[in-house]
């Protein structure tokens, strides 16, 4: 079996993979069976946008602070362990942005879109599905659209529902939402299209992030799942992310 091991720039990681090169060997990652991400979640996400276009699954180990998409930290045994480990795929949000020149931006995302205000003014957005407006004037200090994946992420902080990773659906959930005063959000099939107007972008500037891709001053957005470019992530048996999405709805920290 043929490995690519890939790691953050902390210390610890990079002493890691220098560890599993000296045991394992390592090939680059277009030509590995597998490769393996020494870090935290967010250098998980660099590692499957840098990737994704290759058809090695990825294994993650937990270096970093968070490692919901990780699994534990073992040098032994690596090819028993992925041999064992449950495979599963994750689909990305295509997000189309409009900015206030008039350009267009495109970015994936994996955890989730974001929209948020860029100033001390409450962004006033409105509220599209499928070309139907659900929300003519939305204030609040932002929105976001997550994944199944993303649900424990951000989405989770802003009061959103945990999605299970089968579920195929979409969080529809509002930061800090003033008006309308009951809307807490919305669970989406997957497939629908979100589509999110700054209604004054002038006085009211909102930036629009797909992961860690940013966009500022955008007047529209256009979010929907993208079908043709999911990845394959490997968790060992008894940390699988299904299981972990369903333990955190009952977490007691």
């Amino acid at each position: 079996m043929r490995f690519a091991f890939v790691a953050s720039e902390t210390n610890v990681a990079q002493q890691a993979r220098r560890k599993f090169i000296d045991r394992y060997g390592d090939a680059t990652p277009e030509q590995a069976d597998v490769i393996v991400a020494l870090g935290g979640d967010g250098f998980m996400l660099r590692t499957l946008h840098a990737y994704r276009a290759l058809p090695a699954p990825v294994y993650g180990m937990k270096l970093g602070r968070v490692g919901f998409l990780m699994n534990k930290h073992r040098i032994d045994e690596l090819e028993e362990r992925i041999s064992r480990a449950h495979a599963a795929v994750l689909y990305p949000l295509d997000m189309r942005t409009t900015d206030a020149r008039g350009e267009v931006h495109h970015a994936l995302a994996f955890n989730e879109v974001s929209l948020l205000r860029q100033s001390n003014q409450a962004a006033h957005l409105e509220v599209k599905l499928n070309d139907t407006v659900k929300l003519q004037n939305l204030v609040c200090d932002g929105i976001l659209v997550s994944t199944p994946a993303g649900s424990t992420a951000y989405n989770l902080s802003a009061h959103g529902p945990i999605l299970p990773l089968d579920a195929n659906v979409l969080a529809l959930t509002p930061i800090s939402p003033f008006r309308p005063r009951r809307w807490r959000g919305a669970i989406l099939p997957h497939r629908t299209l979100v589509t999110l107007r700054v209604l004054d972008p002038g006085k009211r500037p909102v930036s629009a992030t797909a992961d860690y891709h940013e966009v500022r001053d955008i007047r529209e957005v256009e979010i929907r799942q993208s079908e043709g470019q999911g990845v394959r992530l490997l968790f060992d048996p008894e940390h699988n992310l299904e299981q972990r999405i369903l333990d955190e709805q009952f977490a007691q920290d």
